[in-house]
């Protein structure tokens, strides 16, 4: 059946492909090959509206979907749209009075909300739409803090181009009942500001919680995140009931945070979810898992370290504890606040890494959700990204970070299991990926940072502190 979706005007790349991630997690549908939802734009609308037409199995999915959903605003039953309220008017008594009669009994209570998009509506034109609708034959009673039916009339107009909105050619009015509304209070109650344990790369509360939707995270599956931090997305997949794990390559980070009220655990605990199943001080270039553990984890949801805020690291370095032996063994006596070396850890091999672990340790149809960063101006990059033979890409969103970066990210299905012919063909793959983006590196541009290999980088480094030449002095503010 077709739905009027209405979205909050944000993050337009996102919403598409989370109401189709949330649509097969409340679907029939199992496996996502012989999924698919279709859309529509209203009549003279853009694409960027906010306003869209999707067929959704049905009400009790589109209910779900609503509900969970963090980019839509609401998800109605159409009962009439037109460019002026005399057409509303005959959509609406054409429409089905089977369809209408449930909602319009005397023992039914209702309430009717006057929403516009692109303009602000007076309190008294309000009311003067509201008894416009005095054709509709409402029976029942109104009731404005818990009505059982919630009924919208929502307006756009021609407001102009010149506002960052998008452009509408003629006014469009749509009427029709609420079958499901996001819950508004989610985002205010996980906002960063009041989170008890942050570090610098922590991931704000809005997109984890589309990351774990992305995921399709519910209760029972087990969620893993290698590059974990201070928890922020593991917290959205609590939330939706998920069983979380995590792992990060900084000890200091997953034991002690800022002591023993201001840590990952302190997190999970203001919030009153379920504790993570382990925390572990883990090297996603070195995985701790024993040979021959496949298909543990239902999803991956990560943000890879890529040289923006925060440099990737792997275990290495040239650094070795006096006393230490090869293989590297940390003698017992200096065991206790230890902190392992690490070495330069680009983009590229973290990826691939992160492709490797997720065939091996993902379920088929687990899902790995990742960012990727672009240099916006680069087209030669455009759309390529890596690739696995267990993997399909089903999803990418574009955020924008400012006039030259972007950030996709990236949803994949497992297709198929794990082998050493898989493998193999995953590092061809690998080592293609990283030659052609090696093609275009320049030095000091985004690429040159992520995807140059550790020895380039680690060279890049050593020149630079060896550099005699004088650097000028800042004397402006920060920014």
């Amino acid at each position: 059946m077709w739905y009027l979706c209405v979205f909050y005007h944000r993050l337009l790349d996102y919403r598409r492909p989370e109401i189709e991630s949330l649509a097969q997690l409340f679907g029939e549908e199992n496996s996502y090959s012989n999924f698919a939802l279709e859309w529509k734009i209203p009549k003279h609308h853009h694409p960027d509206s906010p306003f869209h037409f999707v067929n959704l199995p049905s009400e009790d999915v589109a209910r779900s979907v609503a509900n969970r959903s963090i980019l839509v605003k609401g998800i109605y039953e159409l009962w009439g749209e037109g460019s002026s309220y005399e057409e509303l008017e005959e959509a609406i008594r054409n429409y089905p009075e089977e369809r209408k009669l449930p909602y319009l009994s005397p023992e039914s209570t209702f309430k009717i909300t006057v929403d516009s998009f692109g303009k602000v509506t007076s309190f008294q034109e309000q009311n003067d739409r509201i008894k416009g609708l005095s054709y509709i034959p409402f029976k029942g009673r109104v009731n404005l803090k818990n009505p059982e039916h919630k009924f919208w009339l929502i307006e756009t107009d021609d407001y102009g181009v010149n506002n960052g909105l998008p452009p509408v050619v003629q006014r469009r009015i749509f009427f029709g009942r609420e079958v499901g509304a996001a819950d508004r209070k989610l985002l205010p109650t996980y906002q960063l500001k009041s989170r008890t344990y942050l570090g610098p790369t922590a991931m704000d509360a809005e997109m984890a919680f589309l990351m774990a939707n992305q995921a399709l995270v519910e209760p029972g599956k087990l969620v893993y995140d290698p590059f974990v931090g201070t928890g922020s997305i593991l917290v959205a997949a609590a939330h939706f009931g998920a069983m979380t794990m995590g792992a990060d390559i900084d000890i200091r980070v997953v034991r002690d945070g800022r002591g023993p009220d201001c840590n990952v655990w302190s997190n999970f605990k203001q919030y009153g979810l379920p504790m993570p199943v382990g925390l572990l001080r883990a090297d996603n270039n070195l995985p701790p898992w024993r040979p021959g553990l496949k298909e543990v984890f239902d999803a991956i949801i990560c943000d890879p370290p890529y040289g923006v805020r925060a440099g990737g690291r792997k275990s290495g370095g040239r650094k070795l504890l006096k006393g230490a032996v090869d293989p590297y063994t940390v003698p017992d006596d200096k065991r206790v606040g230890h902190i392992p070396s690490t070495a330069p850890y680009c983009l590229s091999e973290c990826v691939h890494d992160l492709l490797d672990l997720a065939g091996r340790m993902l379920v088929m149809d687990g899902r790995l959700v990742y960012f990727y960063p672009v240099l916006r101006e680069d087209n030669s990059t455009e759309d390529c990204f890596p690739e696995h033979p267990c993997f399909k890409l089903v999803a990418s969103s574009e955020q924008i970070l400012s006039s030259r970066y972007s950030r996709i990210l990236l949803t994949m299905v497992k297709i198929g299991p794990y082998s050493e012919e898989n493998a193999l063909a995953a590092r061809i793959k690998h080592l293609e990926f990283r030659e052609n983006h090696l093609k275009w590196l320049e030095d000091g541009n985004l690429h040159s940072s992520v995807f140059a290999s550790a020895d380039a980088q680690l060279t890049a480094s050593t020149d630079s502190r060896l550099s005699k030449e004088p650097k000028p002095k800042y004397r402006g503010k920060y920014v």
